[in-house]
């Protein structure tokens, strides 16, 4: 099978976010079930010149963009069996940052007309093209048109990745014949019209030949107004081709065994000795007083409200009066950034706030630390609790998403579980379940490093997640 994986960032070339990783090792993943796999990306200024040493370049042709002939170059980089595809427009992507920028929609509508055009010029013919969020939504909508032009496309059926619906593309109804190139049927016809604006996220999902999204939960949260953002109408209308499929991490990079950021190596067997070599090292790191027997909470994310922090900030003081230690790494707004601040002045040597992005604490935080707070409003998959679990640091979780599906609770009867878990958006149970889970710390080792063991040893591999793509890749070209 031909697979050509369309993103706007990429693992370990570019990166923002949780995107960059499904795309940097899903297509892998992919490869080594035995199929021909592409992964095309903008080349943005921030791409290495490590990277870029190693590019061949492909060639060049105008891109067709409503009214404009756009130069578009193709530059080409093979690792570990996948062919990467760099899309190169210097006026669209030489820029500081990867979003955010006034014309977005025309960026990210020439980077679509780009995934439809190369296929052809590289005399390549994907069977599937695979689509993620809405900077490449555009692509099924295009693809509906231009199969019938460019040869190679003639088979090509689509696959579109709902990883965050909260940003959809959405902007105002001039767009369609100026910017992207659409008549005005699109619009009138409801594939891209949401409330008389452009929703490119709407028009894949209407497009494409099937949906997914990152976790089973979240592909059943979508159906409702409070997960879905407007589009829950639209997603029950097309459900007949949705499907949730967990997202994997990268086992080997998050091998506590072999990673080299560590301050000590361990194994879900010989846990002991190097896990509390780590919380050492964590301690000594963020100013925590040392002391191997005190749990530490540690949160790991961007801090805005959609994580739950609220949560979080409103009830620190209960937190912090249960016999635990607290490490927070991450920025985001003001108001969890001042709270974590003056929590950090309130308990010296037992509260720590890191309010900066650093990979390499990240992974001492994730080795060192007892217990792992994600007291997410949302989460569609998220890839913190699994990496904490495979570091063999316990999470502590609202059921939603991705977490749902990942964190089994723990059970006290027949002590089975990887974590803790609470359902609803409120404080006092989140603060419930975490001192059940430091009263568990400090009564009953032997459940305690039962449930580490669990959570390092689960299976939280691409190939699962890979296999289960492959199948509906299958499905739908029959």
């Amino acid at each position: 099978m031909k697979i050509l994986f369309a993103s706007s960032e990429v693992a370990p070339f570019i990166k923002t976010g949780g995107l960059a990783d499904v795309a940097g090792s899903l297509p892998q993943a992919l490869a080594r079930e035995g199929h021909e796999v592409k992964v095309i990306l903008p080349l943005y200024e921030g791409i290495g010149q490590e990277w870029r040493e190693q590019m061949t370049f492909l060639k060049y042709f105008n891109v067709t963009l409503s009214w404009r002939q756009v130069y578009c170059g193709v530059f080409q980089l093979e690792r570990e069996g996948v062919a990467y595809w760099f899309v190169d427009n210097e006026y669209y992507f030489k820029r500081w940052q990867l979003y955010g920028h006034f014309d977005d929609c025309e960026r990210f509508a020439f980077f679509s007309r780009a995934i439809i055009e190369t296929p052809g010029q590289m005399d390549w013919a994907p069977d599937i093209i695979h689509c993620n969020d809405w900077q490449t939504a555009l692509v099924p909508v295009y693809l509906l048109e231009e199969k019938y032009r460019i040869p190679q496309l003639g088979g090509t059926k689509s696959v579109f990745t709902i990883h965050n619906i909260e940003y959809q593309g959405r902007y105002g109804d001039q767009v369609l014949q100026d910017v992207i190139g659409l008549d005005k049927s699109y619009l009138n016809e409801g594939m891209l019209a949401y409330h008389r604006d452009v929703n490119l996220m709407k028009g894949a999902i209407m497009a494409s030949n099937f949906v997914t999204t990152v976790s089973p939960t979240y592909a059943q949260e979508l159906r409702t107004p409070f997960y879905a953002h407007g589009l829950d109408g639209v997603i029950n209308q097309q459900s007949g081709k949705l499907e949730g499929i967990l997202n994997g991490i990268d086992v080997d990079l998050y091998d506590p065994a072999t990673n080299p950021g560590l301050a000590a190596n361990f194994t879900p067997r010989a846990l002991v000795k190097g896990k509390n070599q780590c919380k050492q090292a964590l301690q000594q790191a963020v100013g925590l007083q040392e002391n191997p027997d005190v749990p530490i909470i540690a949160c790991v994310s961007r801090l805005v409200g959609h994580k739950g922090f609220s949560l979080v900030t409103d009830s620190l003081q209960e937190i912090m009066g249960l016999d635990v230690q607290m490490v927070v790494l991450g920025t985001g707004d003001w108001q969890y950034e001042e709270a974590f601040r003056h929590a950090q002045s309130q308990y010296p040597g037992r509260f720590a706030a890191q309010l900066t992005y650093s990979a390499p604490l990240s992974t001492m935080i994730y080795a060192g630390a007892d217990l792992f707070l994600m007291p997410s409003v949302s989460e569609p998959c998220g890839l913190s609790q699994m990496i904490a679990m495979r570091f063999g640091t316990i999470p502590v979780v609202r059921e939603t998403g991705g977490l749902k599906d990942t964190v089994v609770p723990y059970n006290k009867f027949d002590g089975t579980g990887r974590g803790f878990t609470f359902a609803n958006i409120n404080a006092g149970d989140m603060v419930w379940v975490l001192r059940e889970a430091v009263d568990l710390y400090h009564s009953n080792k032997k459940a305690w490093r039962a449930l580490q063991r669990e959570g390092m040893t689960a299976d939280f591999s691409w190939d699962n997640s890979a296999r289960q793509y492959l199948d509906i890749y299958q499905r739908i070209l029959g």
